[in-house]
């Protein structure tokens, strides 16, 4: 056997690897969820009670539904032009520079920095900064959240876009300044629409790992079971819930924690799949 076969076998076993890892991980969030949906059905996902009194347990995935969608959105909107400009400084302004270099080195190490340190600093940092400006009584919230979440997701989404924007040809952006471009023109006519589905690509992985982020926000948001009014109410994430919850749950309570579980992978992998379609309509 030569080494493009072994190369291929070694590659084909490593794909169905992790195809049955996912198919585990799918069957095993059914099997978890079912006793939850069989005694609340569908009305499981839009119910805005949870009530774990024995004798009259009642559970509803909507607040924690709504407090993932509001928190992640909140942070991607937040992020967007921080991190969007940091990567044209780095790719573009001063692409090569030492400064640049520096900066990337700096953005990487925040990307790698484990989330309960982000919490840490939102909750000894961020969240009294938010009391003395008069957001909210306790500092702790949705608004919060986003802000962390937000500072969490700027140097992921600032790397990626930056690599993106790196790799257009120069050839097309010497064409356009031959033919008298400014460095904005070349940026909004030529740099930006040849790295605009990458950009999006980034920005879509960003907005995924907002919305399956943990200790962050579980330190930061409140932990109310309820359905936010407004941004600055506290609330609750489907990954938070299921943090705070799960340890000291069984019976119908722990399948309705595993159902929301159920339900945040798909809406993961819904998302990515909109973010892929969007993406082969742009190229």
């Amino acid at each position: 056997m030569n080494s493009d076969k072994v190369t291929k076998a070694v590659l084909f076993s490593v794909s169905i690897l992790i195809l049955l890892l996912a198919a585990g991980m799918l069957y095993s969030l059914v099997g978890g969820s079912l006793p939850s949906f069989k005694a609340f059905g569908l009305q499981f996902i839009i119910s805005g009670e949870w009530d774990p009194t024995y004798g009259r347990e009642k559970y509803g995935a909507l607040p924690f539904i709504v407090g993932t969608l509001i928190t992640s959105f909140a942070a991607l909107l937040i992020s967007l032009p921080l991190s969007f400009s940091a990567s044209l400084f780095l790719g573009e302004y001063f692409r090569g520079t030492r400064v640049a270099r520096l900066l990337g080195i700096l953005v990487d190490l925040l990307a790698g920095i484990p989330s309960i340190v982000y919490g840490l600093w939102g909750f000894y940092v961020l969240r009294p900064l938010l009391i003395d400006l008069g957001f909210g009584g306790q500092g702790f919230g949705i608004f919060t959240a986003s802000l962390i979440l937000a500072i969490m997701i700027i140097p992921y989404a600032t790397s990626l876009s930056n690599e993106i924007i790196s790799m257009v040809p120069n050839d097309l952006k010497e064409a356009a300044y031959s033919l008298g471009a400014t460095r904005l023109e070349v940026i909004t006519t030529v740099t930006i629409p040849a790295a605009r589905s990458g950009i999006v690509a980034g920005y879509i992985l960003s907005f995924g790992r907002a919305l399956g982020e943990t200790m962050a926000v579980t330190m930061l948001i409140g932990n109310t079971n309820l359905v936010p009014d407004s941004l600055f109410d506290t609330g609750n994430t489907m990954a938070s819930v299921i943090a705070n919850q799960f340890g000291e749950a069984d019976g119908l309570k722990l399948s309705s924690l595993i159902a929301i579980g159920l339900l945040l992978f798909l809406m993961t992998g819904v998302i990515n799949a909109i973010g892929k379609l969007i993406i082969k309509k742009m190229n």
